[in-house]
């Protein structure tokens, strides 16, 4: 018991240094990847007052719609919609104006206070930007809806378009370190995912970027991901967690436990304290029954399926965070 009260106290410690602004060192956040499991607990306990400081009890919920799927001339060793993947997944060009604005009005119904338009590819054709922006200046005028983009690599002039047309958000993952890009996909570079959220973020939109855990990175690697979004000061982290999808080059890569997934959401807390921490691809099969715990470290996740796999019963979300006694946020526009 003593060891336990004494591993309390220390957690406790991290989260008076994440409130008052002060930088966890590199040491500390290995650390909470390396602590005992028993730890658990007392990590989320930490963490929870670091999200309580910042966000009170509110949980902002976000919608998925795959406006584009397959296609994809990229071979990221991820996803099932790669140029080297053999899942079988729907393959469609970009969505019409109707489909988009149904799909937001699917949002609205979920309670979701974002709703993420993202298509598969290198980066948008002008024809396709020409249809997102279409659909997105028609869902600004009508819905309360943040609306966050995720297309690709931009270009400065289709970042500029797209803010103009009203995208609150660009969404463009770093998906993993630096170190270990190469072994993930080769068809393009994690600097120019650095540079695309740049752009993004120049032209006035909130810059939203995150990580994939699983794949087979290290964890200084982990801690050093969660260091750049830091740095690049992204206002959302979707923390993912690998849905290991047979036909993809990661069909064998082992699941991640669900206190190792907790570890991740906490320490993202506890260095990016201020900002979104949203629980998204893969909760449900890696945190299983734990997935309420998440939400005591991270303030946000995806309702409903993601891009080609299904997510939980939108009902059993809403019922979870009820059963938490926290709240939906209703409305995202307020918040950045």
């Amino acid at each position: 018991m003593e060891l336990f009260n004494k591993g309390l106290e220390w957690y406790s410690s991290l989260a008076d240094k994440a409130i008052d602004g002060s930088r966890l060192t590199i040491e500390e956040g290995i650390a909470i990847l390396e602590a005992d499991d028993e730890d658990i607990l007392p990590i989320m306990q930490a963490a929870f007052r670091v999200r309580h400081h910042f966000y009170g009890k509110k949980v902002k919920l976000n919608m998925i719609m795959n406006a584009k799927s397959g296609l994809c001339p990229e071979d990221c060793g991820y996803c099932s919609q790669s140029i080297v993947s053999t899942a079988p997944v729907s393959k469609y060009s970009m969505l019409d104006k109707e489909s988009l604005l149904a799909g937001a009005r699917e949002a609205m119904a979920r309670k979701a206070g974002t709703y993420c338009i993202v298509a598969s590819g290198k980066g948008p054709t002008d024809r396709e930007l020409d249809q997102v922006i279409e659909a997105v200046q028609e869902i600004t005028r009508t819905m309360p809806l943040k609306i966050c983009a995720c297309l690709g690599i931009l270009k400065g002039d289709q970042a500029q378009r797209l803010a103009e047309a009203g995208v609150h958000r660009y969404n463009h993952n770093l998906n993993t370190s630096k170190n270990n890009y190469p072994s993930i996909t080769t068809t393009h570079t994690y600097d120019q995912r650095i540079e695309t959220v740049k752009i993004a973020q120049s032209h006035g939109m909130s810059p939203c970027s995150g990580v994939i855990i699983g794949m087979e990175e290290m964890n200084e690697e982990i801690v050093e991901m969660a260091y750049a979004l830091r740095e690049l000061d992204a206002d959302s982290i979707p923390v993912n967690f690998l849905n290991p999808i047979p036909g993809t080059p990661l069909e064998g890569a082992k699941r991640v436990s669900p206190i190792r997934a907790l570890k991740v959401l906490a320490l993202f807390r506890f260095i990016c304290p201020s900002k979104e921490i949203r629980v998204a691809g893969g909760r449900e099969l890696n945190l299983r029954s734990l997935q309420p715990l998440s939400l005591y470290a991270a303030n946000s996740i995806f309702v409903g399926d993601y891009l080609t796999t299904e997510g939980q019963e939108v009902t059993a979300d809403h019922q979870m965070i009820e059963d938490l006694g926290f709240e939906i946020e209703m409305c995202a526009l307020s918040a950045v």
